[in-house]
């Protein structure tokens, strides 16, 4: 259901969604000073039922530990230099590129250069009650 707050501006158009008893005021225009920070730094933008962007903005360090989530991400990176350990394989992500990490791969990362990174989730991984460090499972990387 659109609701428009006001008639005079775009950028007060909201999306009303209901979920049972879970209604969520989303807004359609989201920007970066509104997000929210995230458990792990992250700062979410605009979320809806199916889909969440996040964004990331991190520095160099050692890679993380690896795990799987609940959830598929894609991710767009805008600067810097990402090396992702997924599959067996390594990548190593510049600036420009894209990536996927599908539902429950177990991969890990190093941010070689520092980022600022898009990233969409699907199923979101934060919304309502649900966040995002619920959906993590630690694995034992083998490389």
């Amino acid at each position: 259901m659109l609701v428009n707050r006001s008639p005079a501006t775009f950028l007060s158009r909201r999306y009303v969604h209901s979920l049972g008893n879970l209604k969520m005021d989303i807004p359609q225009i989201h920007s970066e000073a509104d997000g929210a920070i995230g458990t792990m730094g992250q700062i979410h933008l605009a979320a809806g039922k199916q889909v969440a962007m996040r964004q990331w903005r991190e520095d160099p360090g050692q890679y993380s530990e690896s795990h799987c989530r609940d959830y598929e991400t894609v991710g767009f990176l805008l600067t810097g230099v990402i090396e992702i350990e997924l599959d067996g394989g390594k990548a190593t992500i510049e600036a420009g590129d894209s990536w996927l990490v599908p539902e429950g791969a177990p991969h890990r990362y190093r941010i070689v250069e520092p980022i600022v990174a898009i990233e969409a989730t699907s199923p979101p991984a934060c919304f309502g009650d649900r966040d995002e460090m619920d959906s993590i499972t630690h694995k034992q990387h083998t490389s």
